[in-house]
């Protein structure tokens, strides 16, 4: 099996496992009783904040523990538009292409008389700072921009983004889920106040993430009950969980430098393999991306049909398209950079990691090419666009 699906999951480190599994064998206590068992799980649980916090550059009294990015997502936009509101601003500014924990957070808060701007979102997957810049005035409380797409993987202007907002004296948010691991990432270079990250994503366990809110912001409670995580995050610590996330997401960051180069070497074979299948299209920009994603849309194929043929090849894959979670309508990510329906609903995400060798990559173009070739084969679509009674868009 070839696993290159890592943006949905990844597999855990034997670190992070090894870690895990130790705690849950010998130091299973309650972080919050006064007990000497009790504190030693406090003292693994505040080791593991703030190894977290150096590897991002921040205090360890500004990482929250969550159980994953979603839930940091939702803290972070509920928590700004708490301040803001009484503060007498409710306009908040983000970007069509978000993932669905920020966009349906937002979706509610208009609902709750929030005015909510959605950026366009360029053709290459990027962000225009100076259009974020327009777009804030008076009555701005919040932008909240991803670090990098969970699709297309494009790679946002934070840094340049996060000096307009702290300029206009405006709270940042940035769901960094995909880039937190992969990529380096300095709040405070950044100028971020607020950001989301899932261990899953870095060869972490499932069920824990983090945020970071910056000091002196008043964080609203998600989930009410008990003081643990100072009160803003109630329920017993997953010490176990939060350990391995730790030891995981140090890990990566050692290895950084190594696994981006590697990585990226990789990437760049497959789309050169991809990009020769006739009206195919890389989907954002081709170098300003993570080091691990390749997004292509195939015209005249159902991503559905390519998924499914991938898996008897031994590939695991994802489309960009919503259809797989019951949705007949393509991914909203790639209608806002302007692919159309009928492209849209051909695509392809690998998300690969560093075990992926050449002749991994190799055996993926050659199976997507075969692949594609025979889905076009029977489609009534690929027919018309052959014959000339449609007209080719890629």
């Amino acid at each position: 099996m070839i696993y290159a699906d890592n943006a949905a999951t990844s597999k855990m480190s034997e670190a992070a496992i090894n870690t895990m599994v130790a705690l849950m064998n010998e130091n299973w206590g309650n972080a919050s009783s006064l007990y000497s068992f009790g504190q030693n799980a406090k003292e693994i649980l505040e080791k593991a904040r703030e190894d977290i916090a150096n590897v991002i550059g921040c205090k360890s009294t500004e990482i929250i523990f969550t159980s994953g990015g979603s839930e940091a997502d939702n803290q972070a936009i509920r928590s700004a538009a708490a301040i803001g509101k009484a503060n007498g601003k409710t306009h908040i500014i983000s970007t069509a292409f978000e993932h669905h924990a920020v966009l349906h957070t937002l979706e509610k808060l208009k609902h709750e008389g929030f005015d909510i701007t959605l950026l366009d979102v360029h053709s290459n997957g990027i962000i225009i700072p100076a259009e974020v810049e327009a777009s804030i005035n008076n009555n701005t409380c919040l932008v909240t921009i991803m670090y990098a797409n969970n699709e297309i993987g494009t790679i946002q202007p934070i840094k340049e983004i996060g000096e307009i907002c702290k300029k206009k004296n405006v709270l940042f948010h940035t769901d960094a889920v995909q880039a937190v691991g992969h990529i380096p990432i300095n709040v405070n270079a950044d100028n971020v106040d607020m950001l989301s990250a899932s261990a899953h994503k870095f060869k972490g366990p499932k069920g824990v993430g983090f945020l970071y809110a910056k000091t002196g912001i008043n964080l609203s409670n998600i989930i009410e009950g008990g003081a643990q995580e100072r009160g803003k995050r109630a329920g017993t610590e997953n010490t176990p969980g939060i350990a391995a996330a730790a030891v995981a997401l140090k890990e990566a960051n050692e290895k950084i430098s190594e696994n981006m180069e590697r990585i990226s070497k990789i990437r760049d074979r497959i789309i050169e393999g991809l990009s020769k299948i006739p009206h195919s299209a890389l989907n954002g920009d081709p170098i300003n991306r993570l080091p691990g994603n390749i997004s292509f849309c195939f015209e005249g194929v159902e991503g559905e049909s390519l998924l499914l043929l991938l898996d008897d090849k031994g590939i695991c894959a994802s489309s960009g398209s919503a259809c797989t979670s019951g949705s007949l309508d393509p991914s909203h990510v790639l209608l806002a950079i302007g692919r159309v329906h009928d492209v849209a609903h051909g695509s392809l995400r690998l998300s690969i990691d560093e075990t992926i060798t050449e002749n991994d990559a190799d055996y993926i173009i050659r199976s997507v090419t075969e692949t594609v070739e025979y889905l076009r084969s029977f489609s009534p679509l690929w027919k018309d666009l052959v014959s000339g009674k449609k007209r080719f868009i890629l």
